[in-house]
């Protein structure tokens, strides 16, 4: 079996999954997922909750619990990882929360071995399936959560404190309310490092038929960047010209229905 030599991962097909490997296991360490929580039981706060790929809560997740508490509302039970917080008795089984952590893993190794690819034909092969994979893989965890979020907000706890709290579904990304508990999601910096790994992975697969290195990209955006530049100041010039142009003919034209008056 031939391995690529060293100056083959100087080309954009096979660099750039490697960077998007290292992408995907470092998202690992930032959460995915962060909730901004305003609650008039802590006035003038903004409680923060910080969630992983795997079952971890970073944060005021203690507070958040105690919010919760109230509308019957629970932290979801990972059921095989011990987590760094208290699970109720009531509260929903995730177990693939449990295994958040083997997808990035996988991604990450299928990307290194995509870019170690023996030949151009398999390389080129394999960009196209890595790309489709991994979109598949987060597509299906993001339905995944948004599922399980419904299935939390419509199985409440009955015997919470706060009785008539009507069933919701907290969103992956915008704001919420349940009682007098206002919520805003939003992606955490885990999601952005993810989603620059699937950017590079698409741009490798861009240039799958190409040899082109970083330097070369560079020059190309470079000159790139100077053709529309110099473009529009052409434009710009043209019609200071046509302007100028027009501004002479209309006062020629002035000059020449003057003329007969004069004399």
């Amino acid at each position: 079996m031939q391995w690529p030599s060293l100056d083959e991962f100087r080309e954009l097909r096979r660099s750039l999954p490697v960077v998007a490997a290292v992408l995907f296991v470092a998202a690992l360490a930032f959460p995915m997922w962060v909730i901004y929580v305003q609650a008039p039981q802590y006035p003038g706060e903004v409680l923060t909750l910080k969630l992983y790929a795997y079952p971890r809560l970073t944060g005021d997740y203690w507070e958040m619990a105690e919010l919760n508490q109230y509308v019957g509302f629970y932290y979801p039970d990972p059921v095989y990882w011990e987590p760094n917080f208290r699970v109720h008795d009531r509260a929903i089984n995730v177990p693939e929360w449990s295994f958040g952590w083997l997808a990035f893993v996988l991604v990450s190794a299928l990307s290194l071995f995509v870019a170690l690819a023996p030949s151009v034909e398999k390389l080129k092969r394999g960009l196209k399936w890595q790309l489709i994979g991994t979109v598949t893989v987060f597509t299906v965890m993001l339905i995944d959560i948004q599922y399980r979020l419904y299935q939390a907000g419509h199985s409440l706890d009955p015997d919470a404190p706060l009785m008539g709290v009507e069933a919701f579904t907290p969103p992956i990304w915008g704001k919420y309310e349940v009682a007098n508990i206002t919520s805003h999601s939003r992606f955490g910096s885990g999601v952005y490092l993810v989603l620059i790994a699937i950017g590079l992975l698409v741009v490798a697969y861009y240039y799958r038929d190409s040899t082109v290195t970083y330097q070369e990209f560079e020059a190309r955006v470079r000159a790139r960047i100077a053709t529309v530049i110099g473009s529009d100041t052409e434009t710009a010039g043209s019609e200071t010209e046509t302007v100028g142009s027009d501004t002479e003919t209309e006062s020629n034209v002035r000059d020449e229905e003057a003329t007969p008056s004069q004399r």
